[in-house]
């Protein structure tokens, strides 16, 4: 008996150490899984507060970096590289910059070859279309006729657009819409071949002596002049409020078949504020290259800037750039000390 009830003892002794050291383990076990879940929590802060370092560390080098860069003046704005003489370098195969007030030839090269001059005809073109008369507000059509079939260029105008000829105008200006510079020469009394007439009447009459035009709208390399002739031509289309108005606009909206359509200038320069144009147009085709001319006011007075066969996409643009700054930089001032200048 004595055996027995020692064993019993000894049973209950080992069952109330278990029941014991699983309640000790019970309270245990969640105090591991909340210091695990705060240690979890506490990594996970670190790691956000590394992380938030680390942006505030690239965004404030990013900072930097643009502040630097805008220290630094762009290419086109730096000191400009200048020859011998003095004058700027430019990538335009010919040009001609002139003082529209006083006729004071600034800067030129090969302002006497005759070159094609693709898309700047259109100056021609909207003269043309002006001193005809006709109604702004008359809607002209495009039509097969109107496709380039010489060039094979695209266009926004479909087969069938209808446009006043007011809009036509200003695409033809400000977008060298050749489609709609086409439409406006079909529709002159006459046809194409007597506005093509009156283009050519119209150059001899402001003594372009050098130019001649085939079509309205630049694309046949036949519409040729040179950078002296080109002066007087934006000379005499500055004349013309629509033109200064149409070619300097940096962009227009059109509904074509119920949809609008947006067009921009082709010349990025009317977008700048630091320049203020009075005439802007550009051309391009493959025989005449990249040409821009503009009547500009530099130091408060009109100069006109004529840049023909320049040999990249962008450097009429940028040469365009480097006459200003050379301006800037006084060197207009320096060749008109040296009487170097000559007379358009």
């Amino acid at each position: 008996m004595k055996i027995r009830h020692l064993l019993v003892a000894l049973m209950s002794v080992a069952l109330l150490h278990g029941g014991l050291a699983t309640a000790v383990a019970a309270t245990q076990a969640p105090t591991k899984t909340t210091a695990s879940k705060a240690s979890k929590k506490a990594a996970v802060a670190k790691k956000k507060a590394r992380a938030k370092k680390a942006t505030k560390r690239a965004t404030k080098k990013v900072a930097l970096q643009r502040s630097a860069r805008a220290a630094r003046p762009p290419a086109e704005e730096a000191m400009v590289a200048l020859d011998k003489a003095g004058f700027p370098l430019l990538r335009s195969a010919a040009f001609l910059v002139a003082n529209e007030k006083t006729g004071a030839v600034i800067l030129e090269k090969k302002s006497e070859s005759v070159l094609p001059i693709a898309s700047i005809t259109k100056l021609m073109t909207a003269m043309v279309v002006l001193d005809a008369g006709q109604s702004l507000s008359e809607e002209l059509v495009v039509t097969t006729a109107d496709i380039d079939t010489l060039k094979g260029t695209g266009s926004r105008l479909a087969i069938g657009t209808r446009l006043t000829r007011e809009e036509m105008l200003q695409l033809a200006l400000m977008s060298s819409e050749n489609r709609a510079a086409s439409a406006l020469g079909r529709h002159y009394p006459g046809g194409i071949d007597a506005f093509v007439e009156a283009m050519n009447v119209k150059a001899r009459l402001i003594g372009l002596n050098d130019t001649r035009f085939a079509d309205s709208t630049g694309l046949n390399p036949e519409n040729v002049s040179s950078p002296r002739d080109l002066v007087r031509l934006v000379s005499a289309a500055g004349t013309y409020p629509l033109i200064r108005e149409f070619s300097t606009a940096s962009e227009r909206y059109v509904k074509i078949r119920g949809r609008l359509h947006r067009f921009g200038n082709t010349n990025s320069l009317v977008r700048d504020p630091g320049w203020e144009i009075g005439v802007s147009k550009t051309g391009y085709i493959r025989e005449a290259g990249r040409c821009l001319v503009m009547q500009a006011w530099i130091f408060n007075e009109p100069h006109i800037i004529v840049l023909m066969d320049s040999d990249g996409r962008y450097s009429r643009t940028a040469d365009a750039k480097r006459i200003k700054r050379w301006f800037e930089e006084g060197g207009a001032e320096r060749i008109a000390v040296l009487g170097e200048q000559k007379e358009i």
